[in-house]
């Protein structure tokens, strides 16, 4: 943020706990959209074989902890979150071809 005397900077120090706090109810939000999902794939929770996080606040524990009680399995941290975006997204576009 700036204004006309130049930038302004904010520089705080906060714990973990905090900030997990502070993002709480964000993160319990996302579940909705995971059950919609779902629910248009005609899938059940029992029915995902493995569970792939994609995005920079993905490495958040809450969000890890998170996810795994949606689903009931620790996501995989032996893929490449970018790598299985691009592959996801050529198969999606042969898909459309």
């Amino acid at each position: 943020t700036a204004d006309a005397t130049g930038p302004k900077h904010l520089n705080v120090k906060i714990t973990r706990a905090k900030l997990e706090s502070l993002v709480e109810d964000m993160v319990k939000a996302t579940l909705e959209p995971l059950r919609i999902a779902l629910k248009d794939a005609d899938l059940s929770v029992s029915e995902i074989d493995d569970v792939i996080l994609v995005g920079g606040q993905t490495r958040m524990p809450l969000v890890q902890a998170t996810v795994a009680e949606f689903f009931g399995k620790q996501a995989r941290k032996d893929v490449n979150p970018d790598e299985a975006v691009a592959m996801g997204a050529a198969i999606q576009g042969a898909v459309l071809s």
